[in-house]
C-alpha cells in the first residue's frame, strides 16, 4: 500500500509591499560619534596650543620681531639658500651618474658606484663635514699631475678649499649617495619596452636617456626628491660646527649674546617653515607639470580653485541684485 508524498514545494519569501511614495521612507544620516569625539578632542588641543602662543610671555613676541627681518638674519638666510643650491644641483648630477653607473653592465663601475654609496650612506653627515674642514691635515698641497708620477701644480689645501668650500663638498657628496638612489628607483620605474623600442629605431643611447628614459622617470622620482631637497635644506644648520654663518649658527651667536634663547629659536622656526613651505609649492607645480603625459585633466590647483571660488560668490551676488521680472497671466512680462 502506498501513500502519496504530501506538497512540500517551498514557500515563496515573502516581499514587503512596495510603496509608492519614496518620500514616506525616514532617511537617517550615518552617525560617527567617535569621529566627533577626536576632532573636539584636537580642536581643545589647537585652542590650548594657540591660547599659549598668545599669553605666554616666554615666547617675547616683540624680540621675535625686532630679529626675524634683520640684516644679521637675513644674511644668514641667504648663506642657508646658497649650501642648500649648490649642494642640490651638484649632488643631483653627480647622484645621476652614480645611478647609471649601477644600471651599468660594467661590473668595476657598479662595485664602485655601489661602494660610494654604501660608504657616504654610512657615515653621519656632520662627521663628514668636519672630515673636510680638516682636509689640510691629510693633505697640505692639492696638485694635478701624471699619476704616481710628477706633480706639474699644486696648490695649498686652505687656500684652494675654503670653509664654504669644504662644507659644499660634504653637503654634495652626502646628497649624492641619496640622489643616486632616488635616480635609479624612478629609471627602473620606466617601462624596459621604452628602451627596447628606441634601441630598435636606432636611436643614440645617450638620446634614449636624455629625451625618453628621464622625461619618464621624473613622475617618479620628483616626490621622493622634493623631499630629499626639504630634508637638505634643514640639514644645513649642521654646518654650524664649521662656523658657517647660516641661518641657525647666527641665531646661535645673537642669542649667545642677549640671552633671548626661545624668541631667536622661534626666528629660525619661522623662516624653516617659510623656506620650506616655498620648496612644497614649487615641488607641487612641477609634478603637476610632468604629470600630464599620465594625467590628460589634472585636478584645479589651489590658486584655480580661489579664482572660481571668487567668480562663484560674484556670479551668486549678481543674480540677488538682478530685478525679478513678474509675469502677466499671458507670458508677457512687465
Amino acid at each position: 500500500m502506498t501513500t502519496a508524498a504530501p506538497d512540500t514545494a517551498p514557500a515563496a519569501p515573502r516581499v514587503p509591499p512596495a510603496t509608492a511614495d519614496p518620500a514616506a521612507f525616514k532617511v537617517v544620516p550615518a552617525r560617527h560619534p567617535a569621529r566627533w569625539a577626536g576632532a573636539a578632542a584636537v580642536l581643545v588641543l589647537v585652542a590650548q596650543f594657540t591660547h599659549g602662543l598668545a599669553t605666554n610671555p616666554v615666547w617675547e613676541w616683540r624680540v621675535f620681531g625686532d630679529y626675524v627681518l634683520s640684516e644679521t638674519i637675513v644674511q644668514a638666510v641667504w648663506v642657508t639658500l646658497q649650501l642648500t643650491a649648490y649642494a642640490t644641483v651638484l649632488g643631483f648630477l653627480l647622484g645621476t651618474v652614480l645611478a647609471f653607473m649601477r644600471l651599468s653592465h660594467s661590473p668595476v663601475l657598479q662595485t664602485v658606484a655601489w661602494t660610494y654609496i654604501w660608504v657616504f650612506r654610512s657615515i653621519p653627515m656632520i662627521v663628514q663635514l668636519v672630515f673636510w674642514f680638516n682636509l689640510s691635515a691629510l693633505y697640505e698641497r692639492l696638485g694635478i699631475g701624471i699619476p704616481f708620477g710628477p706633480v706639474f701644480w699644486s696648490v695649498d689645501s686652505d687656500s684652494l678649499i675654503g670653509t664654504i668650500g669644504a662644507a659644499v663638498i660634504g653637503l654634495t657628496l652626502h646628497q649624492a649617495a641619496y640622489a643616486a638612489e632616488i635616480v635609479r628607483g624612478g629609471v627602473l620605474s620606466v617601462d624596459s619596452g621604452q628602451r627596447e623600442a628606441a634601441a630598435a629605431l636606432g636611436i643614440p643611447r645617450l638620446r634614449q636617456i636624455r629625451r625618453i628614459v628621464l622625461p619618464q622617470a621624473m613622475r617618479a622620482i620628483l616626490p621622493t626628491a622634493g623631499n630629499e631637497i626639504i630634508g637638505l635644506l634643514k640639514g644645513t644648520s649642521v654646518v654650524y660646527v664649521m662656523a658657517i654663518g647660516e641661518l641657525f649658527y647666527q641665531v646661535q651667536v645673537v642669542y649667545g649674546r642677549n640671552g633671548r634663547v626661545i624668541p631667536l629659536l622661534l626666528v629660525a622656526t619661522a623662516w624653516y617653515v617659510l623656506l620650506t613651505s616655498l620648496l612644497s609649492v614649487a615641488q607641487y607645480y612641477v609634478e603637476r607639470r610632468y604629470a600630464r603625459g599620465a594625467d590628460r585633466t589634472p585636478p584645479p590647483t589651489p590658486l584655480q580653485r580661489a579664482r572660481r571660488f571668487l567668480r562663484d560668490l560674484r556670479a551668486a551676488a549678481a543674480r540677488r541684485e538682478a530685478p525679478v521680472t513678474a509675469l502677466h497671466p499671458g507670458g508677457e512680462s512687465r
